[in-house]
């Protein structure tokens, strides 16, 4: 099994292009999503960490986006706690998924958390500015200052796009993106 791991900056299209592959896709921050909506324990220890945010099961998002936007160490205690979990949810994909050629990592933390391993091959997205900033925009809950703290968090975008073993720039128009995608693997498959 071969690990293909995105990088790319917030709002590049790292989910968008992760699709585009063809192979079972473990999505971080769709996990994370899960991790708030049904994991009581998760739930118990953020609760016990942040008790002046957290307040109910269902965990909501704008509990856990105003916790980070008062205090930046809360944004430290959250990761405390999810990533383990998270962590954990993807050796479950992985051993599900053993038997498959490939599979995607998209993980926006992989490097920053040391989840990458040696012959991960990394495949870094590439948008422009503009295009990213219109689509952050977009999204629902968008919020300028959380995700300055998040890129705090991040390794600079240009050192992700020099640890990666290919770049595809996102135009954002799927029959491009399919074409790059189909390059990257056919590489792959060669030095394979």
């Amino acid at each position: 099994m071969i690990r293909i791991a995105i990088l790319g900056d917030i709002g590049s299209g790292k989910s968008y292009v992760a699709k585009k592959f063809g192979f079972p896709v473990f999505n971080a921050d769709a996990e994370v999503t899960k991790l708030y909506k049904k994991n009581k324990k998760c739930y118990n220890k953020l609760k016990k960490k942040l008790p002046k945010y957290i307040y109910s099961f269902p965990i909501k998002k704008s509990e856990i986006s105003k916790a980070i936007f008062d205090n930046h160490s809360n944004l430290k205690k959250i990761v405390q706690i999810v990533h383990p979990e998270v962590r954990r949810n993807m050796k479950k994909f992985e051993n599900k998924h053993k038997r498959k050629k490939f599979i995607i990592l998209d993980i926006p933390l992989l490097i920053e958390n040391k989840i990458n391993k040696k012959n991960d091959i990394l495949v870094f997205v590439s948008a422009s500015k503009k295009e990213i900033n219109k689509r952050l925009k977009k999204r629902i809950n968008f919020n300028h200052n959380i995700v300055k703290k998040f890129k705090k968090l991040q390794l600079p975008v240009e050192i992700k796009k020099r640890k990666a073993d290919f770049v595809i720039k996102n135009n954002f128009k799927s029959n491009f993106i399919k074409k790059s995608v189909k390059k990257v693997l056919k590489k792959i498959l060669l030095n394979a």
